[in-house]
């Protein structure tokens, strides 16, 4: 999936519209919208071609514009924030804990298929609450679809974590999953779970602590 993403990707770049890559890699329109949506596009000669009349002319002017003013407005919204500081962070994280974490059994854990999510939550646990690889696993759980050696790979460079640090993948088997969402999220979800190495200051305190966190927050 990543190799078709890639070639999508330039063929866009190269000025190709969304029915051309479509066609070209047998790919829905709906799948391209999703990779291509921050691409910049310039139509090339075929296009312009099969889109000469007024009203394709039109259209292409107006992602033109919605592409150029969401570009504009994500680097406006990046200088708004500004540098991020170690307090920041602290909220960040706790907050993504509150809103995707579990919190029973005196846990910590988080699961998630977004790699930025997992690299923030990551960088969270290792500068904030000071855990070090062994204090952290990650377990995959993945689709008939999905390729465990290449799934492993890709969340071993999303983690920073070594081979010994994942547990038993989860292959998700149902047979009703429906055919729009194969492929979506290719190497599936990540569980990451604090794991004490047998240190309750890295376990069960820092879950009270961190519980202690929220309630200052929610309260």
């Amino acid at each position: 999936m990543r190799i078709e993403k890639q070639k999508a990707i330039k063929l866009r770049e190269a000025g190709m519209s969304y029915s051309l890559i479509a066609k070209e890699l047998s790919l829905s329109k709906s799948t391209l919208s999703n990779w291509l949506k921050d691409v910049p596009y310039t139509p090339n000669e075929e296009v312009l071609i099969r889109t000469s009349n007024g009203r394709g002319a039109y259209g292409i002017r107006r992602r033109e514009l919605r592409l150029r003013e969401t570009i504009e407005l994500k680097q406006i919204g990046a200088e708004e924030i500004g540098a991020i500081t170690k307090r920041d962070l602290w909220m960040l994280g706790l907050g993504l804990w509150i809103g995707e974490g579990s919190k029973t059994m005196e846990q910590i854990r988080l699961v998630n298929s977004d790699a930025k999510v997992i690299q923030l939550f990551m960088r969270w646990l290792r500068e904030i609450c000071e855990l070090q690889n062994n204090n952290i696993t990650i377990a995959m759980h993945l689709y008939p679809d999905s390729n465990e050696t290449l799934s492993r790979a890709y969340w071993m460079d999303v983690t920073k974590l070594p081979f010994e640090q994942f547990r038993k993948t989860q292959i998700d088997k149902r047979l009703d999953k429906k055919q729009s969402k194969i492929g979506k999220i290719p190497h599936g979800t990540l569980h990451i779970t604090v794991a004490s190495g047998k240190n309750p200051d890295k376990g069960v305190r820092l879950y009270r602590r961190m519980m202690g966190w929220v309630s200052a927050i929610m309260k």
